[in-house]
């Protein structure tokens, strides 16, 4: 699995289980709502770490907290050669 998937997954999950939307997350965290709203689509194959801790903030969680889970027990990076074709096209 990409770690842009199991950061959608653990996003989705965190949302149900704080019955929260992706706009009160977003003000929570204080971060865009685009940019929650693109990791979850997996529009951000890589979202920063700064990002990330924004998030944890607006779910009130640790770091460690967020990757808790199974979902990044063998996550895969985007492959470099993947980006650089993305960057040529």
């Amino acid at each position: 699995m990409l770690i842009s998937d199991a950061i959608n997954l653990r996003i989705t999950e965190l949302l149900k289980k704080n019955n929260l939307t992706v706009y009160k997350l977003s003000y929570r965290a204080g971060i865009s709502n685009s940019i929650i709203s693109d990791c979850k689509r997996g529009k951000v194959k890589e979202p920063t770490i700064s990002s990330i801790i924004h998030i944890c903030e607006g779910f009130d969680i640790e770091l460690k907290e967020f990757f808790d889970t199974p979902y990044f027990k063998d996550v895969e990076a985007i492959d470099r050669f993947e980006k650089e074709s993305h960057k040529i096209s």
